[in-house]
């Protein structure tokens, strides 16, 4: 997937996975009652970002994002400074 947003300085452009449809026992979940997820897929990196690359998984700070929907899809934009960690 390639981004229609070219992040400047050290932002990361990031698509949020998807929540949780069904608890672990089974259950179905209403939209209500889902989590927003703090993992993300890196879809493009500013030119001053240092250790995250595209197509990583990362681990964000969950209020520190902006929001943007374009065609459909949900961006983040996300300062490498709020990125936690990467997930394998």
């Amino acid at each position: 997937m390639s981004s229609p947003i070219t992040p400047l300085g050290d932002r990361v452009v990031a698509v949020r996975e998807e929540a949780a449809e069904k608890t672990a026992s089974g259950l179905y979940l209403p939209d209500q009652a889902k989590e927003k997820p703090v993992l993300a897929k890196v879809v493009a990196v500013g030119k001053d970002a240092k250790t995250v690359k595209k197509n990583d998984k990362i681990l964000y700070k969950e209020y520190s994002t902006t929001e943007i929907k374009i065609d459909g899809t949900e961006y983040l934009i996300v300062k490498e400074e709020d990125i936690l960690g990467t997930v394998a």
